[in-house]
């Protein structure tokens, strides 16, 4: 009889309940086909923990050990990244690492896998909005913000919360195949593989408030109207400025020329029409694009979704019958 793949999950004071529980629900539900998977928990020293909503959680015994693992989850906390600065918590990440063959970050989780150097050299993502944070307290990993999760050789991450189960359901898919994740799918109603990145779920996604008085110009001169033309002479005109300053100016405050910050001014628009319920087509029109088709290729390159899919999934929550359920 083959022997069940064990996956050890490190729980630790602050641990996010979601972070472990939807990975650990994956392979649990795996077993009604495969029996496939001995789900284990760890703490540093072997003691109960308190995840961050004040749940008490047990566990099967201490990180250290002599059993080997197949995999190890490093959840996420919403006191990252400081909370795996303790030298017990990043003591119980080596300890697990050491005896597993394939190690995994759900959302902040990526810190400790960072910390105790197992990303370096690496590309892994995290939560969105701990993207930033990640890429520079460890410039030797590299980081894609937008991705639901990232396999690199036997270390894996995911983005925050939800995408743990999204990167357990592939992982299921490479140990026991397609069909087993897809029923594992059906049975906890969710998706087996979703749209886009992570960018369309990011409260970052639309642009911060500009700064300088010069971006302030640009900001308002698309926004009062979405339509009319953006050329760096038009833009630098309403700014009373050259087309060389203004330029710079953008370039060093947003991070991109002043047409790709005027096209993410309109494409801001447009997602404000979209979650108001306006059509697509009406929608692409009021944001200044020549067509549904411009105003959709464009939506696409940033979001990784299609405007009419973002509507659907973020307008409303709807009456929870409009779909049928994953397959």
């Amino acid at each position: 009889m083959k022997r069940r793949k064990r996956v050890g999950i490190l729980l630790f004071e602050g641990v996010k309940a979601l972070d472990f529980i939807g990975p650990a629900e994956v392979f649990t539900e795996a077993n009604q086909r495969v029996d496939g998977y001995e789900v284990l928990f760890f703490s540093p020293d072997g003691g109960d923990v308190t995840t961050s909503m004040g749940l008490r959680v047990g566990v099967d015994g201490p990180a250290r050990g002599d059993e080997p693992l197949d995999l190890v989850i490093l959840p996420g906390s919403e006191i990252a990244p400081g909370v795996y600065d303790a030298p017990e918590v990043r003591q119980a990440v080596l300890a697990l690492a050491e005896r597993a063959a394939k190690v995994a970050s759900i959302c902040s989780g990526a810190f400790a896998l960072a910390a105790v150097g197992l990303l370096d050299g690496k590309a892994a993502t995290t939560h969105w909005k701990f993207t930033g944070a990640l890429a520079s307290m460890y410039p030797a990993v590299n980081v894609r913000p937008d991705s639901i999760f990232v396999k690199d050789g036997d270390v894996y991450s995911s983005a925050g919360v939800a995408a743990g189960i999204d990167l357990a359901l592939a992982i299921v898919e490479e140990d026991f195949g397609a069909d087993v994740a897809r029923s594992v799918a059906q049975l906890l109603l969710v998706y087996m593989r979703r749209s886009g990145g992570q960018s369309q779920f990011s409260a970052s996604a639309r642009l911060s408030p500009p700064r300088t008085s010069v971006a302030r110009a640009v900001a308002e001169y698309v926004a009062s109207d979405p339509t009319r033309p953006t050329s760096l002479r038009d833009l630098a005109g309403h700014a009373n400025i050259s087309i060389r300053h203004l330029t710079r100016v953008i370039r060093d405050e947003m991070g991109m020329t002043p047409t790709e910050f005027a096209g993410s001014m309109r494409l801001d628009f447009a997602l404000g029409l979209l979650e108001e319920g306006r059509a697509v087509s009406e929608t692409a029109l009021a944001a200044g694009y020549p067509s549904a088709v411009a105003f959709r290729r464009a939506f696409v390159a940033r979001y990784g979704t299609t405007p009419s899919d973002y509507q659907k999934r973020f307008q409303t929550t709807g009456d929870g019958v409009a779909e049928r359920p994953p397959i």
